[in-house]
């Protein structure tokens, strides 16, 4: 496969972002070519379901290989893997059972669940594979740490597992230690937060992005529960508007009225001192998210790693350096390399490194 290439598909809501690397052979990709492919948000919300986007972002990633492919040949594709119901870390083999649950019956509605069709669509007429990479329904928590305090609500896992397993990967290379020896916990920081313990190659428990996570650009976070179901049964909001006052405008765009974080150090800047209240108060809440995670592996860690977006902030990241530098080193990998990610998942897969799961109904059997 000395001139294969892997194709990586990313859908976000107003994006689909697709990269083509070429295939060493060996589990490893070299990039060639990345784009984010912009969608209009007038022309999107003309789709009245996400499942009614297909057929355009498949002719925007055939756009994107008429422009990139140049002759060579494509073995593989790996798409973002949505929304799913638990499934273990790993490479899941997209068929039409995938496709369909993706589709039709997804946890939650997004535009990732679009990642398994848009991989099959382009890899069936080719008569090559397609497959998904460690989907945010990773759930791999032991028993202790589903344990909630209140019998009716367990807790579960819905974390940025894909960047998270390749940051974990990288430290575990630099470091020369095999991955599933690897003690770190990773903090994903970009719109959504997700602070997770990775031992022994399992992600075992997680500051759930939906559930207990510090409040983020975009999110709320964490919420006292009391005063949040007498918010609930106030009349003030139906539960669609609530969902998206914490979910989507909590958190940072809730209390300084914008979701950029560049902005909102500007404002500091200016000598806006509750801006700053703010922004320490998340920083403050990350740094708390990553000690607790911390104690789950009895602070014996060989780092701590700090990825996505807020990375890229100086402040952010030498602050949090500061903070935590105590319990282990801390490595800053900037931004999310999601789709390089993707593409080493296809190749461990079809290289025989790892041995992909099967789709069947509404989960993986195998």
């Amino acid at each position: 496969m000395a001139d294969g290439c892997i194709l990586a598909i990313n859908p976000g809501t107003t994006t689909t972002r697709c990269a083509l690397f070429a295939d060493q052979g060996n589990g490893s990709v070299d990039l060639i070519a990345e784009q984010g492919l912009d969608h209009d948000e007038t022309q999107m919300v003309g789709f009245a379901t996400i499942a009614d986007q297909l057929d355009y972002r498949t002719a925007c990633v055939n756009a994107f290989l008429d422009e990139h492919l140049d002759g060579r040949n494509l073995v593989g594709c790996g798409g973002r893997g949505g929304m799913l119901t638990p499934v273990p870390a790993g490479v899941i083999r997209v068929n039409d059972d995938l496709v369909d649950f993706a589709l039709h019956r997804p946890v939650y509605r997004h535009a990732s669940n679009l990642g398994a069709p848009l991989a099959k669509g382009i890899a069936q007429p080719l008569g090559i594979p397609a497959f998904v990479v460690d989907p945010v329904s990773v759930d791999e928590l032991p028993d202790i740490a589903r344990v909630s305090g209140f019998a009716e609500i367990p807790r579960f896992s819905f974390v940025h597992a894909l960047n998270i397993r390749a940051c974990a990967r990288q430290l575990a290379r630099e470091l020369d230690k095999p991955f599933d020896t690897l003690r770190t916990v990773v903090a994903h920081l970009g719109a959504g937060f997700s602070i997770a313990t990775l031992l022994g190659g399992r992600l075992v428990d997680s500051s759930n992005r939906m559930e207990i996570s510090p409040f983020t650009p975009e999110r709320a976070g964490g919420l006292p529960p009391l005063p949040l179901i007498e918010l609930c049964y106030s009349g003030k909001y139906a539960k669609e508007e609530l969902l998206r006052k914490l979910y989507g405008n909590g958190g940072v765009a809730s209390l300084l009225g914008t979701k950029d974080i560049r902005k909102v150090e500007q404002m500091i800047a200016d000598g806006d001192e509750h801006a700053r209240l703010i922004y320490d108060a998340m920083i403050y809440q990350i740094a708390k998210a990553i000690g607790a995670m911390a104690s789950v592996a009895e602070f014996d860690l060989d780092g701590i790693i700090l990825t996505g977006g807020l990375a890229n902030s100086p402040t952010i990241a030498d602050t949090l350096t500061r903070k935590l530098s105590r319990i282990a080193p801390v490595t800053v990998y900037p931004g999310s390399n999601e789709c390089r990610a993707l593409a080493e998942g296809v190749a461990r897969a079809m290289h025989g490194i790892e041995d992909p799961m099967r789709w069947k109904g509404d989960g993986v059997v195998s």
